[in-house]
């Protein structure tokens, strides 16, 4: 197998495990595995909750080429912590022929595996929620004493020892010269040709384009104003233009350009890519619209639908979400939360052990026994020449010892400890949690939902659970129609059924365009 490496670290956690570490572990995985490495591709400082990375995207673009068969990642969360994201891309990689595979949590493709899986993603992408209200409150300490919190240093700045802001002598006069150009009737095309022709870079070191110096035009922190989550602060950094310049600078903007669109906030349809038409089977995606009073509803509609190819009706998007979270919400009752920790840790085991951690394992104890013996034998021996040998063979076998004990140390760093408490605490916060909590959805639909498909009068869940995996295929969505709601299906013994069929009352407004 073809494997390629996708590292990604946080700049706010490098001391986690760095790209070196993480390296480390997907290389000893692939020996093991006795793959073939083909690549790797690297993100440093990037977040993992979207796809704005760029080796990131160059990765999945270059899995159209077929040249390799996996991608391999230290952790799940190294991939994604966005459940929408993850699933989109895994989607997308899948049409491509390739898996994405984790170094740390080796997982099956049976049911168990997929509920394990599911779980994971759904814990990485809620903690990661709380991991950001953490580090924002660190943010907002350092805001209190007007210190850098992350992001872009503007041209005509650098940063002290303590991370405050101060003057860049090389870089504030261009700074300067940009605003006077600006003011003084040049355009932002004329601007950029004469930035470029001198070689003069932005702060990241590229050429000057229209989004970039329009930016730059538009930064209130060169009047001295110290800018956190929307509060200025003025006179807190050190003054680059005056507020005379900046202002002229603002009309000439305005001028120069129409009004911007009124602000759109974007709404989250949490139930895509896994919510489909029971008509046609495709995908149903959101949208939204303004009614008659200017007042903006979101739907989600059959793509076919869109283009006049199926007559299924769009539902609202509060109605579709409450109603698949309140299915969710059932399914969690005390019982089956004990039961899904006790398949997952079980499932987890399983993998381990199956992995390189046990072999080694074994080889340590098959190691011991061989230096137990051979000391035993040397107790009981007369003979001096034959006791040499024995010493020997022990250097040997301590030598062995050694080498199984560095390759033990590599996997321990990349063993993940999931234990049957910390499942709990993750589902017991979904159970007793805000259903109305963006989080608690989205883990929701990330833990038990496999697929949906909507009818008129019946809504079908997929689930990810069930003693086999179930494979979503023409006939079953087939019978599932004949079946008007009615269908013998049976628990198998784990958790919760692989399929829910809950007939929807026709009087039950879903709303519709």
């Amino acid at each position: 197998m073809r494997v390629v490496i996708y590292t990604r670290f946080s700049s706010h956690k490098q001391t986690e495990a760095s790209t070196l570490g993480q390296l480390e572990v997907c290389r000893a995985y692939i020996r093991q595995k006795g793959y073939t490495e083909v690549g790797v591709y690297s993100d440093e400082a990037t977040t993992g909750k979207n796809d704005n990375r760029p080796m990131f995207k160059q990765m999945l673009e270059d899995s159209k080429k077929k040249q390799f068969d996996i991608i391999l990642v230290y952790q799940l969360d190294r991939f994604s912590r966005s459940r929408y994201d993850s699933a989109h891309n895994k989607h997308f990689l899948k049409k491509n022929g390739v898996k994405v595979v984790s170094a740390k949590e080796p997982i099956s493709d049976d049911a168990s595996g997929i509920l394990m899986e599911t779980v994971l993603e759904g814990m990485a992408e809620y903690y990661s929620a709380e991991l950001s209200q953490k580090i924002k409150r660190g943010m907002d300490l350092k805001a209190k004493e007007f210190k850098f919190t992350g992001g872009g240093v503007p041209l005509g700045y650098r940063l002290n020892e303590s991370k405050r802001f101060e003057l860049n002598e090389d870089t504030a006069p261009t700074v300067v010269k940009i605003f006077e150009m600006y003011a003084n009737g040049k355009t932002v095309a004329q601007i950029n040709e004469y930035m470029n022709s001198r070689f003069i870079k932005t702060v990241l070191g590229k050429p000057f384009n229209k989004n970039s110096l329009t930016a730059l035009l538009r930064n209130r922190r060169y009047m001295g104003i110290y800018i956190y989550n929307g509060e200025e602060t003025p006179d807190k950094l050190p003054r680059i233009v005056s507020d005379e310049l900046f202002l002229r600078v603002q009309l000439k903007l305005a001028e120069n350009k129409k009004a911007p669109a009124k602000g759109r906030a974007k709404a989250e349809y949490i139930l895509t890519p896994k919510l489909h038409c029971g008509h046609c089977k495709t995908n149903m995606v959101g949208i939204s619209g303004t009614g008659r009073h200017g007042n903006k509803y979101n739907y989600y509609v059959c793509n076919k639908a869109r283009r006049k190819e199926c007559d299924k009706k769009s539902v609202t998007k509060q109605w579709a979400e409450d109603l698949v979270i309140c299915k969710c919400k059932e399914i969690l009752t005390d019982e089956n939360i004990d039961k899904i920790a006790n398949e997952v840790v079980s499932a987890h085991k399983r993998e381990q052990d199956k992995g390189d951690y046990a072999r080694l394992q074994t080889l340590l104890k098959d190691n011991e026994r061989k230096r137990n013996n051979l000391m035993r034998a040397v107790a009981e021996c007369d003979s001096e020449a034959v006791r040499r040998d024995f010493y020997s063979q022990l250097n040997t076998l301590s030598q062995e010892r050694i080498e199984i004990e560095q390759q033990l140390a590599i996997q321990l760093r990349g063993r993940v400890l999931l234990t049957k408490e910390q499942i709990i605490q993750f589902l017991r916060e979904l159970q007793k949690g805000n259903v109305e909590d963006l989080r608690k959805r989205k883990a929701f639909i990330t833990v038990f939902v496999n697929e949906i498909y909507l009818y008129d009068r019946l809504i079908t869940f997929i689930l990810n659970a069930g003693a086999h995996k179930v494979e979503i295929t023409e006939q079953l969505v087939h019978d599932i129609e004949q079946s008007n709601g009615v269908s013998n299906i049976t628990n198998c013994g784990l958790p919760i059924t692989n399929m829910i069929i809950y007939t929807l009352n026709p009087n039950t407004k879903k709303g519709g365009t």
